[in-house]
């Protein structure tokens, strides 16, 4: 029994190894990990990092350092130099009208980098959010996609046996066989883009691709924007804003380097050496000290300089350049919200008509199916048949594939919308705020 058990568990963890787990996320976790693991994020939080050192270097000039050194030598007859056993120097800045405008300068571009942090969220937030969705869609799409197949081949079959009885014609059959064919390749591209996504799902949360499933019923509830021309216009979306806080930044650098020239630099120095006693001074100098030790200030007036001149003039023509190239994305930013806040509009508007489109035809099936149930009541009327059924029912999975399409695709303009309006992060929140993952093995 001991080596029963032991070949048993064995087998069970093989199993368990070689068997794929299938993991079914929320839609708060999808997103979630996507913010987490997404490279792009990590990027802009280095940039932020990288922008908040530069702020804090730009602040330490001010603060003294303190640097030591050793310079040990023997020398005969006259002493060469100042071999010292070891000295300290000291420097910093104490006054420099640039050094103001470069803090500036700094703060802005720790703002530009915060802005761009925010931005990059967002998108990666964006895509995570239009990747479930997707996902969400592919999966309803292809148990659609699946029914329609198995209601064409059971059409060809009985159009056959129809034709073999002498009620419809070759073309009937051909014309069944092709809208066959047609779904099965529309099946094709529709596992092909499933895959697509599942594929892009699983890169942006961090987890394997195979078997990764998603929770329809997860998703925040999406409200249909409403066209208002006469309410103000939202603020700017954070790469606006980090576009002008970079702008902002180049001027404070151009106002700096334009206040070089006939201001004064002053700067603090210390030092202390001392001396050896083996490099012959007591020799040549009456009253050798070997301590030595000098503090004082340094003040520069720069008068002529026409590379820093030159450089002055650049840093104003790139602060003009940074400036126009913000406002350029600021008119666009606007008028692309402008067109989406409309698209959305129509697009609800077509999701509407496709629904309703599908439930017309879900309704006259379920007719159908009454009437071939208890039969038409009227001889000499038309007689609804098998091969009537299986046309309908294709026919109402085609619209439900339709809306399955516009309403993915109003999705995708909502959500754009949101973002640009500055609520995609409270729309995220709204879900529920902590789901687990769900790992099951089969």
């Amino acid at each position: 029994m001991t080596r029963s058990l032991r070949l048993l568990l064995l087998c069970s963890a093989f199993a368990g190894a070689v068997t794929p787990a299938m993991a079914q996320i929320s839609f708060t976790t999808a997103v979630d990990l996507a913010l987490k693991s997404s490279p792009r994020v990590l990027m802009a939080e280095a940039d932020v990092e990288k922008a908040r050192a530069a702020l804090q270097e730009a602040r330490d000039v001010y603060i003294p350092n303190l640097v030591g050194g050793s310079g040990l030598g023997y020398s005969y007859g006259f002493p060469v130099g100042q071999p010292s056993i070891f000295n300290f120097t000291s420097q910093s800045l104490l006054f420099n009208y640039s050094q103001r405008d470069y803090l500036r300068a700094a703060r802005a571009s720790l703002d530009a980098a915060n802005f761009t942090l925010r931005d990059v969220r967002q998108a990666v937030a964006e895509d995570a959010a239009l990747t479930f969705m997707a996902l969400d869609r592919d999966m309803q799409r292809q148990t659609a996609l699946a029914e329609q197949a198995g209601y064409a081949a059971l059409l060809v079959r009985i159009i056959q046996d129809r034709l073999d009885a002498g009620q419809d014609t070759a073309i009937d059959l051909t014309v069944a066989r092709l809208s066959s064919a047609q779904i099965r390749l529309a099946k094709l591209h529709a596992d092909d883009e499933t895959i697509s996504d599942q594929v892009h799902l699983a890169k942006l949360v961090g987890l394997p691709s195979q078997g990764l499933s998603v929770l329809s019923n997860s998703v925040p509830e999406l409200h249909s924007p409403t066209v208002d021309t006469t309410r103000p216009a939202p603020p700017h979306s954070p790469a606006i804003d980090s576009a002008y806080a970079n702008a902002r930044a180049k001027r404070e650098i151009a106002f700096g380097d334009a206040r070089y020239l006939w201001r004064p630099q002053i700067y603090f120095a210390a030092q202390y050496n001392r001396f050896a006693k083996f490099n012959n001074y007591d020799l040549y100098y009456s009253h050798f000290q070997q301590n030595n030790a000098a503090i004082g200030v340094q003040i520069n007036i720069p008068i002529f300089d026409q590379a820093h001149r030159a450089k002055a003039r650049e840093s104003a023509a790139d602060a003009a350049h940074a400036e126009h190239e913000a406002d350029m994305a600021r008119d666009q930013f606007f008028e692309g919200r402008f067109k989406a806040r409309h698209a959305t509009a129509e697009l609800a508007a077509r999701a509407e008509v496709a629904s309703l489109d599908q439930q017309l035809a879900q309704q006259q099936l379920d007719i159908l199916l009454v009437q071939l149930k208890a039969g038409s009541g009227n001889s000499t009327g038309v007689q609804m048949s098998p091969k009537d059924e299986q046309l309908s029912r294709i026919a109402e999975r085609q619209k439900f594939l339709t809306v399955l399409d516009t309403n993915f695709q109003m999705q995708q303009a909502e959500i754009n919308l949101l973002r640009q309006t500055g609520e995609l992060e409270p729309w995220i929140k709204s879900a529920a705020q902590s789901q687990s993952l769900t790992v099951t093995q089969p």
